[in-house]
C-alpha cells in the first residue's frame, strides 16, 4: 500500500513536469514561428522571460479548461450519488451507481459503500417481507382450523366422542399458536441487546445428560435406542440458554426419527473447544435444504413440520444463542440416512 502511494506521487511529479515543459515548448515553437523577428531583436534573458511567462498563461488556461470538465464531472457525479440517497431514504433500494472511480479514492469508497448498502438494505427489506408472509401464514393456518372446528361443535347433533375429538384439535392448535408466540418473542428477545446472558462454569456432560433423561418420555415412546458417550467437560456458557439448544436439537432428532431407530449424543473436548454432535437415523434432509436450515420459518419437511407442531423457529433460536457464545453450528445429511447437527463452543468466553 505504501509503495503504490509513493508510485501515485512520483506519477504526479513526472505528470506536472512534463505539463509544464510541454506548454513552454509549445510557446517557444509559436513564437520563433510567428514571431522570430520580433523576438530576435531582443536580449535573451527577455525572450526566454516572456517565453516562460507565456508558458505559465498557456499551462492556466489549459489547467483552467481541465479544471472546468473535471467540475463538470464531478458535479454529475454528486449529483447521481444525491439522488440515489434520495430513493434509498424513499424506500427504492435498486441502486446501483454505475460510476468509474478509483477503488482507493475516498470518492470511490463512497460509492462501493452506497452499492454496498443498497444491496443490504434490499435484502433486509425482503427477508422482513417474507417473515410477515410467513407470520401471517403460520397464524393463519390454525386460526382456521378452530374456526373450522368452532363452527362444527355447534352442531347439536354431534355424538360426545366427536364433540371432545374437536375440542382436542382446538386445544392443539391453540397451543401451536402460544409456541410461535413465545419463540417469536424469545427471537426477538435473543436479537436485541438487552436479552439477559450470564456465562458460567459448569458441567455440561450434566446438562446434557439431563436434557436426555428429561426427554425420555419421548423417545422411549418411539423405541428409539439413545447411544450416548459424554467426557467429563466444564464450560463458561448461559446455562439456561444452552439448555435450550440441546432440548431443540434432541427434540428435532427425535420428531425426525421413526419407530425403532437410534439418537447418538456425543461430548468430547478438542483443544480449547468443546465438540457436541446430535445424530439420528431419521428421514435426513436434502441437499439443498441444508444452506437454509437456520433460517427463520423454514421447514425442510413440510408437511411433516406441520403435522408435529413446528414453526420453524426453532433451529434459528439455536444458532442465535451458538452464536451469542462465539460458537458454530453444522449440519450433515443425506435425505434417508438421518441428521448430524455438531456445535462446537470455546471452553471459555
Amino acid at each position: 500500500m505504501k509503495g503504490k502511494r509513493i508510485l501515485r506521487h512520483a506519477a504526479g511529479i513526472v505528470f506536472v513536469v512534463g505539463f509544464f515543459t510541454a506548454c513552454w515548448s509549445a510557446v517557444y515553437f509559436l513564437m520563433s514561428q510567428y514571431a522570430g523577428g520580433l523576438t530576435r531583436q531582443m536580449p535573451d534573458y527577455v525572450r526566454q522571460l516572456i517565453t516562460v511567462m507565456l508558458g505559465y498563461v498557456l499551462a492556466g488556461i489549459l489547467m483552467a479548461s481541465i479544471g472546468i470538465l473535471i467540475r463538470s464531472k464531478q458535479r454529475m457525479l454528486w449529483q447521481s450519488l444525491y439522488d440515489a440517497l434520495r430513493r434509498i431514504a424513499k424506500g427504492d433500494f435498486n441502486v446501483n451507481l454505475q460510476v468509474k472511480a478509483d477503488e482507493h479514492h475516498p470518492l470511490g469508497q463512497l460509492v462501493e459503500s452506497i452499492n454496498h448498502m443498497a444491496v443490504e438494505l434490499s435484502q433486509m427489506e425482503k427477508m422482513r417481507q417474507e417473515f410477515i408472509s410467513n407470520v401471517s401464514h403460520e397464524i393463519q393456518s390454525p386460526l382456521t382450523s378452530i374456526s373450522g372446528f368452532a363452527r362444527a361443535l355447534q352442531n347439536e347433533r354431534l355424538s360426545r366422542e366427536e364433540r371432545l375429538h374437536y375440542l382436542s384439535i382446538i386445544e392443539t392448535e391453540c397451543q401451536r399458536l402460544s409456541k410461535l408466540s413465545d419463540n417469536l418473542l424469545k427471537l426477538t428477545s435473543l436479537e436485541s441487546d438487552h436479552h439477559p446472558f450470564e456465562p458460567k462454569r459448569y458441567r455440561l456432560d450434566r446438562q446434557l445428560r439431563q436434557v436426555i433423561l428429561a426427554c425420555e418420555p419421548q423417545w422411549a415412546d418411539k423405541a428409539i435406542d439413545m447411544d450416548v458417550s459424554l467426557e467429563e467437560v466444564y464450560v463458561v456458557a448461559d446455562e439456561e440458554l444452552m439448555s435450550q439448544v440441546w432440548v431443540n436439537l434432541l427434540h428435532n432428532c427425535v420428531k425426525f426419527t421413526p419407530h425403532g431407530g437410534s439418537i447418538s449424543v456425543r461430548l468430547e473436548q478438542d483443544g480449547q473447544h468443546v465438540i457436541v454432535c446430535v445424530a439420528d437415523t431419521g428421514i435426513g434432509i436434502a441437499e439443498e435444504d441444508l444452506p437454509h436450515l437456520f433460517e427463520r420459518f423454514f421447514k425442510a419437511d413440510k408437511s411433516r413440520n406441520r403435522s408435529s407442531g413446528g414453526s420453524g423457529l426453532g433451529l434459528s433460536i439455536v444458532k442465535k444463542i451458538v452464536d451469542m457464545h462465539h460458537g458454530t453450528i453444522s449440519v450433515t445429511s443425506k435425505p434417508g440416512e438421518g441428521a448430524a447437527f455438531t456445535v462446537t463452543l470455546p471452553l471459555k468466553q
